[in-house]
């Protein structure tokens, strides 16, 4: 195995402790440019208190992702990444996304009545997941409106705060902030996975939520770009995207955010989750759109 994806396989073999001090981690950026991966975390908190198989469980992952975007500071993006897996709480959900059904009392707080939003509740994609992209049950105990109270103090607002600090601040340096909110999914959506099961992806989706989160201009530019390097590109199908670029996007105040979805198949086999010989294309690839959009007026 070439040494560079050895030691990234050797990294992803145990999940780490979580560290109850930090669970977010940030680097500074001196450009307009901002990535964040929210799903990418691999320290399993001590009080999950998961009752599945921790391989499953372990492939809701957006496996390597943090790697494949390590280039961030060499170029001058921030980056803010959290270090909890997505499935003991997901910040690409709204507060309100709560599965009530995962509980032992009532939920103190607002709980969401859009219907938009309570498809992936449904399918047990909460705030905090109820099962796997493949429909197994990740618990086998109700969960305390406590403890997910403290996931949400520990987690959700933490990052996101982080988030919002790093965009206000390439904001200000530079009067616009590019942001791209970086994930990964299967060749094939899974039968919880989305509301599309069986869809075979193509090898990048790129979401605006229909336009509202990003200009067009820059939305076309990012899909042009990776077309060019000869990937097959969806722009809002099947994922628009979700929280993240919706709460931090405000293109009337030229700050623009696109949810880019990367597909597994590109970079690791998703039967055992070690990456392949194609990651460091990929890498390369991922490299070459941040340099672009260095450069790139959004507006």
């Amino acid at each position: 195995m070439n040494p560079v994806l050895q030691v990234i396989a050797q990294r992803f073999a145990a999940p780490a402790p979580a560290d109850d001090v930090s669970m977010i981690r940030t680097l500074a950026g001196s450009s307009a440019l901002v990535f964040d991966s929210p799903h990418s975390g691999t320290s399993y908190p001590a009080d999950f208190g998961f009752g599945c198989d921790l391989p499953q469980l372990r492939r809701a992952e957006d496996t390597h992702v943090d790697r494949l975007f390590e280039f961030a500071p060499a170029v001058g993006a921030a980056w803010v990444e959290a270090l909890f897996p997505r499935s003991y709480l997901d910040v690409n959900r709204g507060l309100p996304e709560i599965d009530e059904t995962l509980l032992d009392a009532p939920w103190p707080g607002t709980v969401e009545t859009d219907d938009r939003a309570l498809a992936k509740v449904r399918l047990g994609k909460g705030l905090v997941w109820r099962c796997t992209d493949d429909g197994l049950p990740i618990y086998r105990r109700k969960l305390s409106v406590q403890e997910v109270q403290a996931r949400i103090e520990r987690c959700w607002r933490p990052y996101h705060a982080a988030l919002a600090e790093a965009i206000t601040e390439a904001a200000l340096r530079h009067g616009r902030c590019l942001h791209i909110n970086c994930h990964s999914m299967p060749s094939v959506a899974l039968s919880h996975a989305t509301e599309y099961p069986g869809l075979v992806h193509a090898d990048f989706v790129v979401g605006d939520r229909d336009g509202s989160t990003a200009s067009p201009h820059l939305s076309r530019r990012v899909c042009e770009h990776l077309r060019g390097l000869g990937y097959s590109v969806e722009h809002n199908h099947p994922y628009k995207g979700v929280e993240i670029i919706r709460r931090h996007s405000d293109p009337a105040r030229h700050r623009h955010s696109l949810q880019l979805e990367i597909n597994r198949r590109l970079y690791m086999d998703e039967r055992t989750l070690a990456p392949h010989t194609g990651f460091g294309q990929l890498q390369a690839d991922l490299r070459s759109l941040a340099e672009m959009l260095l450069h790139e007026e959004p507006d």
